[in-house]
């Protein structure tokens, strides 16, 4: 029956964003840890982790899925609940996975709690966001002309990125650190990491599309 159908929806849904807070809560937990062993105390610890895409965006995610759940009239949890917002996570959410899959999971080899969070963060949240996203997200009001809008998030972070590797000398991630590739390579890998957004997000419109003929 619905009334069975959206308890689970509900139930999947609050779930997953449980899942996708203890990710984050657990790295923010070990960044701090990891900071103090180095000596630069809290403060540097929290920087450093907030200059993450993969944190922010399992943020965002965790919001998108948690808010709307519980607080359905309010205006954080309207905001969060539009199917443009949630497929934005969605596209934002699948590149990071993508992107930690490809560019790296090589280059580190984590252990421990450390392991466990990574695996939330960069594989269990999307996954689990997906299935959130392919079920419970009304997909008949997408459209192409969404996706310049979507892309307004990963430039904004790209921005903040550069501007604060720019005053800080840190770099979240080893294909956009000017200091080491200089700004053109590290541009150009962004802007790479920006169509390969592009691209899932054309690819969620084209899915929505093909499950709702008449959109």
């Amino acid at each position: 029956s619905m009334n069975s159908r959206s308890f689970r929806v509900h139930f999947f849904t609050v779930s997953a964003s449980l899942v996708a807070w203890f990710g984050i809560l657990l790295q923010f937990i070990l960044s701090l840890r990891l900071s103090i062993a180095n000596g630069n105390g809290i403060t540097e610890g929290v920087v450093i982790y907030f200059g993450f895409f993969t944190i922010i965006t399992n943020i965002f995610v965790a919001f998108t899925l948690l808010l709307p759940s519980i607080s359905s009239t309010s205006l954080l949890g309207r905001f969060f609940a539009r199917p443009g917002v949630s497929s934005a996570a969605a596209a934002s959410i699948t590149v990071v996975g993508i992107a930690y899959f490809l560019l790296l999971r090589n280059v580190w080899d984590p252990q421990g709690w450390q392991l466990i969070a990574d695996i939330v963060l960069h594989y269990v949240t999307p996954i689990l966001f997906l299935i959130y996203w392919w079920f419970a997200v009304p997909k008949e009001t997408l459209k192409w002309s969404s996706i310049p809008i979507w892309t307004l998030y990963p430039i904004g972070y790209a921005g903040y990125a550069f501007v604060r590797g720019a005053i800080t000398g840190l770099y979240p991630y080893h294909f956009i650190d000017v200091c080491a590739l200089g700004y053109l390579s590290a541009f150009t890998n962004a802007s790479m990491i920006l169509f390969g957004f592009v691209l899932t997000a054309a690819i969620l419109v084209a899915v929505a599309k093909l499950k709702n003929p008449k959109s």
